[in-house]
Order: C-alpha cells, then sequence, then structure tokens
C-alpha cells in the first residue's frame, strides 16, 4: 500500500505540471491589461507602462513563464498583482472558511444521501422510495444560486433566524452549507439507491434472506459494505467539486473563501492568483482520488494494490 501511494504521488507532478501550463496559457489569453486595472483608470500611459514593468508584464511571454516555473520550483506561488502580497498567503487567508463550508456540506449532504437511497432501495417502487427520489430530482434540478436566493429570503429576511454575511459563527453555515450540499445529498441519494439495487440482486442476498435473515441484518451485514464502494467513489468526487465549485454560493452569500478570491482574481486579473487557486483545486482532486483508492482497500480487504 505504501508503495502504491508514493507512486500515486510522484505521478501527480507531470499532471500539475501540465496544469501549469494550460493554466498559465490561458489566463494570459484573457481580456483586459491587468496594468491598467492596477494603476487605475485616470492613470496615464506611462503611469500604467511603469506598473506594467514593475509587474513584469511587459517580458515576453516564454520569459513570464520561465519565471513562474521557477517559482513553482522554489515552492512560491508568486506575489498578488493587486495586494502584492505572497499568493500563499491570500489563498492561506480565505481556504479555511472554504474547507469549513465544504466538509459542513458533505457531512450532511452524504448522510441524507445515504439515508434516502438505502430507504429507497429497500423500499423500492413504494411510497418511501417515489418521496426519495422526488426529493433527490427536485434537489439536482434546482440551481444553487436560486436555492440560496430563496433560504435568504425566508430564513434571513422574513423569520431573520440565520445571517446572510460572515462565517464567524455557526450560524452562518447553516444557510451556505445547505445551499452548497442540496445538490450533492441529492446526487448521492440516486447514486447509493441505484447500488444498492444492484447488490441486493444478487445471488449471496438472496440467499441470507433464505436463511430466514431479518432484512435489517441483510442490508447492514450483507449489503451495506459491497454497496459502498461505487458509493465512495461519487463520494470522493462530490467532496472535490464542492472544495472547487463554490463559487456560486459563495458569491451569493458573500462567503469569504477561495471562490470568491478566485472571482476577485478573474476580474481584476490578478494572474498569479488565478494560477495558484486552479493548481489549488487539481491537487485537491488528484488527493482525493488517491484517499478514494486507498478507502477501497479498507472497505474490500480483498482489493490489492500493486
Amino acid at each position: 500500500m505504501l508503495t502504491y501511494i508514493v507512486k500515486r504521488l510522484f505521478g501527480m507532478i507531470p499532471t500539475l505540471l501540465l496544469v501549469a501550463i494550460v493554466v498559465f496559457l490561458f489566463v494570459h489569453a484573457l481580456p483586459g491589461d491587468p496594468a491598467r486595472l492596477a494603476a487605475g483608470p485616470e492613470a496615464d500611459e506611462t503611469t500604467v507602462a511603469l506598473v506594467r514593468h514593475e509587474l513584469g508584464l511587459d517580458l515576453p511571454l516564454p520569459q513570464q513563464f520561465l519565471r513562474y516555473f521557477d517559482n513553482l520550483l522554489h515552492g512560491e506561488l508568486g506575489n498578488s498583482l493587486r495586494t502584492k502580497r505572497p499568493v500563499s498567503q491570500e489563498i492561506g487567508d480565505r481556504f479555511m472558511p472554504t474547507l469549513l463550508l465544504t466538509l459542513t456540506s458533505m457531512i450532511w449532504s452524504v448522510i441524507f444521501g445515504l439515508v434516502i437511497g438505502v430507504v429507497s432501495a429497500v423500499w423500492r417502487n413504494r411510497l418511501p422510495d417515489r418521496v426519495g427520489m422526488t426529493a433527490a430530482v427536485s434537489g439536482i434540478s434546482f440551481p444553487a444560486f436560486a436555492l440560496g436566493m430563496v433560504l435568504m429570503q425566508i430564513f434571513s429576511v422574513q423569520l431573520g433566524w440565520f445571517p446572510t454575511v460572515g462565517a464567524s459563527t455557526w450560524q452562518h453555515y447553516v444557510l451556505p452549507s445547505i445551499t452548497l450540499g442540496a445538490g450533492v445529498a441529492a446526487v448521492m441519494a440516486r447514486f447509493t439507491r441505484a447500488a444498492f439495487v444492484e447488490v441486493m440482486q444478487e445471488d449471496y442476498v438472496r440467499t441470507a434472506r433464505a436463511k430466514g435473515l431479518s432484512e435489517r441484518i441483510v442490508v447492514v451485514k450483507h449489503t451495506f459494505r459491497n454497496a459502498l464502494i461505487p458509493v465512495v467513489t461519487m463520494m470522493g468526487l462530490q467532496f472535490g467539486f464542492l472544495l472547487g465549485g463554490s463559487i456560486v454560493v459563495e458569491t451569493v452569500f458573500a462567503w469569504p473563501g477561495v471562490g470568491m478570491l478566485l472571482v476577485d482574481s478573474v476580474v481584476m486579473r490578478d494572474y498569479p492568483v488565478i494560477q495558484g487557486l486552479i493548481l489549488l483545486f487539481s491537487l485537491e482532486f488528484i488527493l482525493i482520488n488517491l484517499i478514494v483508492d486507498v478507502l477501497y482497500g479498507m472497505i474490500n480487504p480483498t482489493i490489492r494494490y500493486k
């Protein structure tokens, strides 16, 4: 297992290098002049040229990439064009609110999704199944930004139960986590139901029922572990999407996380921050996929890694 993990960690280096190249070319293809934005709308061309030289944007594109790549080799992401602070500090200040919001959303959505999916599979084609799958389809179909605004209107404006801006107390996490996790809970419910229905039709499950075992023991002891492997895959993917895809929710709730930082950086054409954030998102997906593969071996001991 350790050898497999080490190989996967070394294997992610070419992937991150390719992502760095693509992202560098992408951000420099964005319309707009960062030097003009940094200098201000009233600055003359001389001032803009000085700012462009100070930021290193007057260098040829290959030379800018070599400077960027040299910083990466030294473990640096450069400095923000907007604040002049190191990109690592900019991301570090915003990462924890996004991580906590993602974890909160993931915990409740996985619990609800698993419960609804298992109940729907056990009572397939009956009332609990129809109600659960209707709720799941509704959760997938309803856009996150619309759900967030509806929740704010009801629970903040009309009832005054929860705040809408900030991330300092647990109350601030309620509405954004529901908005962010609703789609994940729906996907988990449908995927869990499909996995459980497939496993419950296997011969060993029918044999367990023929022995007179209760349905609860059949589901928990004979079905759950085998049905959990594809569910864990979906869980890992959804967690990665939540970390990198919280931009809409953070914008709706003015959440002080990396999603809002990415939006602000794109508006200001802050190239180093954009590149650092997308590299971070790519690294998150790679590590999450590695964790999912390791969990396979823990759930099913028959799986061996070479």
